[in-house]
């Protein structure tokens, strides 16, 4: 991969730095200067709302959909309405999109169900932080398709199969970050079910029972222990909480976690990236591990470049970028998302401590159980 570095020319010259928002915390925001790096991310936008992940490259609808929470809470509304926009002109008729686009059309004809339930976490966001009734509904009918299709996918023992090949071949197994991600989404889009009036009990019972097959151990999931987001992705959720959530984020830290630098993307490389970093912090927020998130959220400046992009990983003790010159828009979500939450500001910051969500039930998986996907006909 040879991505093209996103420079301050093509930071944005067409979009113009709108005022300081609040809900990021004056502090916060304003030392970690996160209106710039908001900025470099509405500058690689494209006309049509789509978001790719630098200059030139791909885009995939779940770093889409992040891309564009973070522009709305750094006061890109326009911006971040017309990324959801694009996800409606460009959801397929099964409720699915497809995993990377490019401005000439698509590089990637695979699904994968957590990047197609994401947009029900952005929907909700989005309703949190604007109180938008009339966006929220605007955007439920491609909310309930996508939910609708990734739990066609859903197996007897509470777990999503991870991907769709392009001949519709349904994947052999689920993913713990994966799975982790819908069960978020899944309490987001019954959140604006609710909101808006309607019931969805079946998407209740299936988020239910996805969470009891997240407590119940890795052994259900693909083996993925060597990367960092298996280890706080169900805490980030929601699924694993309180005393477990600690244990499980203690257990591995040492593992993880270089100190002053960053998180690991795999254990065994000494690889930071600033996106896993971010999202980490969010994880140790959910916990109320307040100092240990702010010192970790401190290390992200040192993959901060002069332009307010980040890159999205670099390789100590060398320093060295890689990806090599790879600075992407959905890190620099991630550390804006990052930096929202910790400031406690506003109803979006609270959306992954759980703040106006339902509270779903845990399920043994026996309960409603279905044929699994991947042995139909």
């Amino acid at each position: 991969m040879n991505p093209q570095e996103l420079g301050p020319e093509a930071a944005g010259s067409r979009v113009q730095q709108p005022a300081y928002n609040d809900d990021l915390g004056g502090d916060l925001f304003e030392r970690h200067c996160l209106g710039t790096t908001a900025e470099t991310v509405a500058g690689v936008q494209l006309q049509d709302g789509m978001i790719p992940w630098f200059p030139g490259g791909h885009c995939d609808p779940w770093n889409h959909v992040e891309a564009a929470m973070a522009l709305l809470v750094a006061g890109y509304r326009v911006e971040a309405e017309r990324a959801f926009q694009w996800l409606a002109s460009t959801q397929l008729p099964d409720g699915s999109w497809y995993n990377y686009y490019l401005e000439s059309g698509i590089e990637d004809y695979r699904k994968d169900t957590n990047v197609c339930a994401y947009v029900a976490t952005g929907v909700w966001f989005h309703y949190l932080h604007t109180k938008d009734a009339g966006f929220l509904a605007s955007m439920w009918p491609v909310v309930a398709r996508a939910i609708d299709f990734v739990l066609a996918w859903q197996c007897s023992d509470g777990t999503v199969l991870w991907s769709l090949e392009p001949d519709g071949t349904p994947g052999s197994y689920a993913l713990l970050t994966g799975s982790s991600s819908i069960y978020l989404s899944l309490r987001c889009a019954v959140a604006c079910a609710e909101q808006l009036g309607l019931e969805r009990p079946e998407w209740e019972l299936s988020a239910g029972r996805l969470r009891h097959a997240i407590l119940r151990g890795d052994e259900l999931f693909e083996p993925k222990r060597n990367y960092a987001m298996d280890w706080y992705y169900p805490v980030l959720s929601g699924a694993v909480r309180a005393t477990k959530g600690i244990e499980r984020i203690r257990e591995r830290w040492m593992e993880f976690v270089m100190g002053g630098l960053g998180v690991r993307c795999v254990s065994e490389r000494p690889w930071v990236t600033a996106a896993e970093t971010a999202e980490c912090v969010i994880a140790l927020d959910c916990l109320g591990l307040s100092g240990e998130a702010r010192a970790l959220f401190e290390t992200t400046r040192g993959l901060r470049c002069e332009d307010g992009s980040y890159w999205t990983g670099l390789v100590f003790p060398e320093q060295i970028p890689f990806p090599g010159g790879e600075r992407s828009t959905y890190t620099a979500a991630a550390v804006v998302l990052a930096a929202n939450a910790l400031a406690g500001q506003g109803a979006s910051s609270g959306l992954f401590r759980g703040e106006g969500l339902p509270d779903l039930p845990d399920l043994s998986a026996s309960v409603g159980a279905v044929a699994d996907p991947a042995q139909q006909p």
